[in-house]
């Protein structure tokens, strides 16, 4: 997994001069998947599942299964895949 924060102007001349940041926000219990790049500015809501490979480019609500390229919610999840449990 990629977690990636930094952001360049679209102008040519800029983007040899400047660089900046947005927040990335990963709600509690969310499961993500190796491979996946979480893209600057994005929101995660908890207890949702991000696939492998998946390039999250845009929030993503609570409780949802998502992936591709660029992720997107697959399905709800049912309350029995989002009740914290005992860790294995």
């Amino acid at each position: 997994m990629q977690i990636l924060t930094p952001l360049h102007p679209t102008e040519a001349k800029l983007r040899r001069e400047q660089e900046f940041g947005a927040p990335i926000r990963i709600g509690s219990d969310v499961w993500v998947g190796g491979g996946a790049l979480i893209l600057a500015g994005v929101s995660i809501g908890s207890r949702s599942i991000i696939g492998a490979g998946s390039v999250v480019t845009r929030d993503i609500p609570e409780g949802v299964l998502a992936a591709g390229n660029p992720c997107r919610v697959i399905r709800a999840l049912e309350p029995d895949e989002t009740a914290q449990g005992p860790m294995p």
